[in-house]
């Protein structure tokens, strides 16, 4: 009579015992890389090319123009409205992904600030913020424009649709919650844990998003370069993304929104 073995089946493993504890440096590089290639690291290379082609084009660069949002298809309404709300909930694809990230870290969105504890202090903090720094980016832009330092800046080619004015604040919403969740809040918190000099992560930040707005010219490249310093400060001091992400948003509401209205109207506005 042969003898049986039983092999007893492995018992399955608990998820809650998988262990939350932060990934390698070597990982954790690797992790912040892949965000970056996916989102805003990608759109600084873009904005580069696209920048030494306004350098060497015949033209200087206030006699060039460029638009920020686009119609995507031109005498087609619905079609274009399709596109335009396409573009803005993928293009948050990232944040998402870095939300994924951190809470499979053992951490979450509350950690860089980026939640609604707080609406009273981070609306009042964001809207004071929003009116020193957008004072002081149309002073740079109308003085870069005029020195032959800045294409001149189209908000936007949509046609007049009934659909323009909402695709405008929801584009705003869309730049504040990626720009400032990716290049401020988990940028500055996965370079500290890799070790980085506060000043030194600051700097690596504000120089990002510089560089992905190198499309607009010299003087904007500067006027976000300062942006960037201004807004890591307050991030390292009060980590806080909310407020960031609010003031960047009635940023360009009033850039967008605003132009719409004024330019044409208002003599010393270029466009």
């Amino acid at each position: 009579m042969t003898d049986k073995t039983h092999k007893t089946a492995p018992a399955p493993r608990d998820p809650s015992a998988v262990s939350t504890a932060l990934p390698s440096p070597r990982l954790l590089r690797w992790e912040v890389l892949c965000v970056l290639a996916l989102s805003l690291g990608a759109a600084a290379v873009s904005a580069t090319i696209s920048f030494i082609g306004v350098l060497t084009a015949p033209e200087s660069l206030s006699e060039q123009s460029t638009a920020l949002i686009r119609s995507r298809a031109e005498g087609r309404p619905w079609l274009d409205l399709s596109l335009q709300l396409y573009a803005v909930i993928f293009a948050l694809a990232p944040v998402l992904l870095v939300i994924h990230l951190l809470h499979r870290s053992g951490e979450s969105a509350r950690t860089i600030g980026f939640d609604v504890r707080r609406p009273g202090t981070d609306l009042g903090t964001g809207l004071g913020l929003a009116t020193l720094i957008g004072a002081g980016g149309l002073v740079v832009y109308v003085l870069s424009w005029r020195l032959g330092l800045t294409v001149t800046v189209t908000p936007s080619t949509l046609e007049g649709y009934w659909w323009d004015m909402p695709i405008l604040v929801l584009q705003a919403v869309k730049n504040g919650v990626l720009e400032e969740v990716i290049v401020i809040g988990y940028l500055l918190h996965r370079l500290a844990q890799l070790g980085w000099a506060p000043w030194k992560a600051v700097a690596a930040s504000a120089v990002l998003r510089a560089f992905y707005h190198a499309y607009q010219g010299v003087g904007m490249f500067f006027g976000n370069l300062v942006m960037g310093v201004v807004f890591g400060w307050f991030y390292l001091r009060h980590g806080r993304t909310m407020p960031l992400v609010l003031a960047h948003t009635v940023i360009d509401i009033v850039v967008f929104v605003g132009a719409v209205h004024l330019i044409g109207n208002v003599d010393w506005l270029p466009g």
